[in-house]
Formats: C-alpha cells, structure tokens, sequence
C-alpha cells in the first residue's frame, strides 16, 4: 500500500526518536525532512528513509514546519513530529479519506504518552490536532510557539489516533519547559495590554484545578498529578517571565 501524500518533519538532535517515527510513514510517496543541524545521528538515519534531507537554520518551530511543507510535491500533506508514530489503522484512513474528498484539511486525534503511559483524562484526550491537509489551500501560522495549520475549506475528523510518545523522563519535561516557557512568554508580552504579577498566581492554581479535578485527571492516577503540578509550574513560569520582560521595559 503506498499513500499518495506527503508527509513533512523537523528535526534537530532526534536520533531516539525519528527512525521509528520515519519507519511508521515509509510507505508514503515523499518524505521530506527539515534539520536544523543535528550533531548526532538524526540526518544519517532519515537518509535510510528519504533523499529528500534539507538543512536550514532554525527560525522557529512555525517557520521551520512551513519549510518543510513547501518542500513536499504531494497535494496532500501530512506534519509528522519526531516522537510521533502513524500506526497501520490510521494509514488506512488516511489513504481512504484522501480520495476524490471535498474536504481541505482532516484533524487527528493523538495517544499522549507519559513516562510510557497513554493518558486518558486531564485534556489529553483525545487532543484533536489539524495536520492532515491540502498543501494548496493551507499554511502553517506563524507564531512563538503551539503553531497551528490555517485551512482554507471544510475541515474533517478522523477516528484513528496518531500516537505521540512525549516526555519519556521528567527531566525530558523540565527541559523542554525552560523553552516552551520562553517563547510562550515571548508571545503574551507581544500581545497588547500589560500581565499583572497575580496572574503568575492565579492562573497556575487554574489550571492545576481545570487538568486535576475538571478534566478528572486524577483517574490517570499519578501520571495525572505529576502532569497537572508540572502544567501549573510551566503556567507559573510562563507569567514570571512575562513580569520579569515588562518589568525591565
């Protein structure tokens, strides 16, 4: 079965993930791979899948998606993530779904793991997210962080899930907060108006309460708390570092 779509992924220091996020999608007519210049193996394994490994200097992750996508020769086009998979089931809705559709752009629900567990409550699930779509009609939104797919057309859900194995250790989280948080920060004090210091007070405790207890969290049993303090404890740092940049201004 080959899939007569695209599928596009960035890529830096990923050589634990990306051979079997690669090895999931092999099957599809073009693969194309955006590095930003990994210094392990991650460009010698997506050579074992593609040709088509493109190197470009990173200019964020909305930028470096979009690279990626104009790269690709197929109308269809699939974002992948490197600690992503797209089990067989899925392949096979893709394929069907993809054929003479009036639809422009198809969201997939995704299997968040953490620390090896698929999380079922908090808001994770099913965690819809638009990344099959039509490359003539769409374009990936610039922003700091979280990007988003704009779609011109009438938008479809698929039932199969793309499975996402995030954050294997909690060192992995907290190294990837100090980040998210940054860029996060960055977009809110580009945003008009002032953040005042309560809401670096405020809104942690909400979303603690919204992940733990609204969203029942707690049924994933740790993994649920752990998830709901280190959300809240990102949202914490997110306000802080918005506080901190107004208040040098």
């Amino acid at each position: 079965m080959t899939i007569p779509a695209s599928v596009a992924v960035i890529s830096k220091n990923e050589e634990n993930n990306i051979e079997e996020a690669l090895k999931s999608v092999e099957d599809f007519e073009d693969i194309v791979v955006v590095d930003s210049g990994s210094q392990d193996r991650t460009v010698e394994i997506c050579k074992k899948y593609t040709d088509r490994v493109y190197q470009h200097e990173w200019r964020g992750f909305a930028s470096q998606k979009q690279k990626a996508v104009d790269y690709c020769k197929n109308q269809w086009v699939l974002i992948l993530d490197a600690d992503e998979r797209v089990p067989p089931e899925l392949k096979s809705e893709i394929l069907e779904s993809i054929r003479n559709t009036s639809i422009s752009g198809f969201y997939l629900p995704r299997k968040n793991f953490f620390l090896g567990k698929w999380i079922r409550h908090g808001g994770w699930w099913p965690d819809r997210t638009l990344r099959l779509f039509r490359k003539d009609v769409s374009h990936v939104e610039e922003r700091e962080v979280h990007e988003k797919i704009a779609v011109k057309g009438a938008l479809g859900c698929l039932k199969n899930p793309l499975e996402h194995y995030t954050y294997r250790t909690l060192s992995d989280y907290v190294g990837k907060m100090e980040l998210y948080s940054t860029l996060s920060a960055n977009e809110l004090s580009n945003g008009t108006g002032r953040t005042s210091a309560i809401s670096a007070v405020v809104n942690p405790c909400f979303v603690f309460v919204k992940m733990f207890f609204l969203r029942q969290g707690f049924r994933d049993g740790m993994h649920g708390f752990l998830l709901a303090v280190l959300y809240s404890f990102y949202t914490f740092l997110k306000y802080a570092k918005v506080w901190e940049k107004e208040g040098r201004r």
